[in-house]
């Protein structure tokens, strides 16, 4: 079995579920605004930051690895590595999106309607 050339989890999904958490923490932020008390909001902040990092960390990432693993045994049997770069490149371009609108529109634009403050 042939090593891959970078590891995977280090250089790439972790780096992008990371991007996926700091997109959650700016809604967070911008919910929290509805919580009136500065103490109690910058405690349900921390507490939900804290929770999401460790989610990230423990749960999204490894799954997100397992399941690029997956595909490189699955596409490599069927048509060579295609299948894992075409989820690398989407989950790319998808994260490069959300943050695109992030950055341009603000968080307002990711945020369904009904959750909008105001």
């Amino acid at each position: 079995m042939a090593k891959p050339l970078i590891n995977l989890r280090v250089h790439y999904l972790l780096p992008c579920c990371l991007l996926l958490l700091n997109l959650v923490n700016a809604f967070v932020g911008y919910q929290a605004e509805r919580i009136g008390d500065p103490w109690l909001r910058t405690a349900v902040v921390m507490g939900l930051v804290l929770g999401g990092s460790s989610m990230v960390a423990f749960v999204v990432s490894p799954g997100l690895e397992a399941f690029v693993r997956w595909l490189q045994r699955f596409s490599r049997a069927k048509a060579g590595g295609a299948g894992e770069a075409w989820f690398l490149i989407g989950l790319g371009l998808v994260i490069f999106w959300l943050y695109f609108r992030l950055v341009n529109y603000g968080i307002e634009s990711l945020v369904p309607a009904h959750w909008r403050l105001g």
